[in-house]
């Protein structure tokens, strides 16, 4: 008990409070790592430089943390003043001490029986104001923890998790809000993005990514298509503080594969929205492709750039879509500036002067089976990208592969699947392969590809050291050079990365922590 009181004596001293003010400048502060994508612009990008190409072949595992659970760890942890949050799936949190991995205290999530998800009991983390942990659960919960204790301080429920709602998204404070996304587009829901109060969980505003009738974009949806349309918002967004705007991508309609019974455009699926952060309200929305029927969401980080465009200085979206585009956007307005493939697609010709995909024809699912490039995960999902300052370029994780696009009829019955039949998703003979490139952002043009045998599902890191950290299916966490994309280094973990790398700075040591199979791996340089 004595050894108890006093670990809970260490975190409660060495957590200290994150203020509004440390998170608006978390991009640059290289020892902590204070939201999910890092910073509000969401580069994934560290300003530590003690690990480079030069000496990362020293990176030695310094502890490992098992996680109590089966179930796929997609975690990207926090790292506070040397104290370390995690999420355990379903939808558990814990503190470490990030030197030694050792374990300060853990909230364990009681959950129902029956949990309707489409892709797993996953959580991808939490988030931080003051002492405060925020968490969604996939019973659709949002919950307040003490940092230091772990104890619960609210508990509020967002959305009727018998109906196929849920959380998994890791949560973003924006002032004194707490900014929480919903999963559930597998389950004909209709999807929003939440606003609470962190002191009290009372929520501020919600935005409903399917207008009702009356709203605007709602002559996009036809009868009462619009009360089962989907429109998750199931990944992290970005936040524009100079102009208090909450930039965020939504999911697929309902059903995925099957259109007929949804006839329109169907806003404000696959889109970027923005919002104002105070009151909620549309300010701009770009979709990215209007009425999809391969379930292509646009649930992608946006990255935030303040840059050029065609000589003139811009306020930029990075964008890598899911249907195998590569985007840039103007954040003030939302108006498309470019695109152009960055993975083979067959699905359009180009994009028109708006940004609008030109179909080609006969891409819908069928009955009898479509083959369209990408497949149904995508050329990117949800796993993030990066950007680097220095070099310039945007990194991401990419899949090259196709898939057999096929459709069936769908009613909707409240807490079951609403997809439209099932695709084909990985061809016998025929898997694919994947990796990670570096894009010219103002291009699109790849500047090196570091291919895989496999499909990754791990997002990538780049820092000032000059290097990209990433993970794949096959266990390895790897890293490459930020300029050429040769690898300098690898390391297998024993299990199937599915997460996002961190790095911080803690004793004046750069540590690198990645989850895999079913627990977290810490390294840093061999002293």
């Amino acid at each position: 008990m004595r050894t108890f009181a006093i670990a809970l004596l260490l975190v409660a001293a060495a957590a200290g409070q994150v203020t509004n003010e440390q998170l608006l400048n978390a991009g640059n502060d290289g020892a902590n790592w204070l939201t999910y994508s890092g910073s509000y612009r969401s580069w994934r990008y560290s300003r530590l430089d003690q690990i480079t190409g030069e000496n990362a072949a020293r990176l030695k595992l310094e502890w490992v943390y098992q996680m109590p659970t089966t179930l796929m760890v997609e975690t990207t942890p926090l790292v506070v003043n040397g104290v370390m949050y995690a999420t355990e799936p379903p939808s558990n949190v814990v503190a470490l001490d990030a030197r030694t991995g050792r374990r300060y205290w853990r909230y364990q999530r009681e959950l129902p029986k029956r949990i309707n998800v489409c892709c797993g009991q996953v959580n991808r983390g939490v988030a931080i104001l003051g002492n405060r942990l925020f968490v969604g659960t996939v019973d659709a919960h949002l919950v307040a923890l003490d940092a230091r204790t772990g104890a619960v301080l609210w508990d509020v429920p967002v959305a009727d998790h018998t109906a196929g709602y849920s959380i998994t998204v890791a949560p973003l404070i924006v002032k004194d809000m707490v900014i929480c996304g919903i999963s559930g587009g597998e389950y004909g829901i209709r999807g929003f993005l939440d606003a609470y109060d962190a002191a009290t969980g009372k929520r501020r505003w919600r935005f409903w990514t399917i207008p009702e009738p009356g709203q605007p974009g709602s002559e996009t949806w036809h009868g009462n298509a619009w009360k089962t349309g989907g429109g998750p918002t199931w990944v992290t967004g970005s936040y524009d503080a100079e102009q208090n705007l909450i930039i965020w991508g939504v999911g697929n309609p309902s059903p995925d594969w099957n259109g007929d019974v949804r006839p329109g455009n169907n806003l404000y699926s696959d889109s970027a929205i923005a919002l104002d952060a105070d009151t909620g309200k549309l300010k701009w929305h770009f979709q990215f492709i209007p009425h999809d029927t391969h379930d292509w969401d646009a649930v992608q980080i946006p990255v935030l750039v303040d840059g050029e465009w065609q000589g003139q200085p811009r306020k930029l979206i990075y964008w890598a879509h899911r249907g195998g585009f590569y985007y840039v956007l103007d954040r003030e307005t939302g108006k498309f500036l470019f695109g152009t493939p960055f993975a083979k697609q067959t699905w359009a010709k180009g994009l028109d002067a708006d940004g609008h995909p030109e179909l080609l024809p006969d891409i819908d699912p069928s009955p009898r089976g479509t083959y369209i490039w990408p497949g149904v995960q995508g050329a990117t999902n949800w796993y993030s990208p990066s950007y680097n300052p220095i070099t310039k370029f945007f990194y991401l994780s990419y899949w090259e592969n196709r898939s057999v696009y096929r459709k069936g009829e769908q009613e909707y019955s409240p807490g079951n699947r609403y997809i439209g039949s099932v695709p084909l998703i990985d061809l016998p003979g025929d898997l694919g392969h994947g990796g990670v490139r570096a894009l010219d952002p103002g291009t699109g043009k790849v500047m090196w590809d570091y291919k895989l045998e496999t499909k990754p599902w791990a997002g990538v890191l780049s820092t000032a050291g000059g290097l990209v950290f990433g993970g794949s299916d096959e266990g390895y966490l790897f890293t490459v050079d930020a300029a050429t994309g040769k690898e300098v280094w690898r390391a297998n973990l024993g299990g199937i990365i599915r997460a996002n790398p961190v790095t911080y700075l803690v004793d004046g040591r750069q540590r690198v922590t990645i989850a895999a199979g079913n627990a977290l791996f810490t390294f840093g340089l061999e002293q």
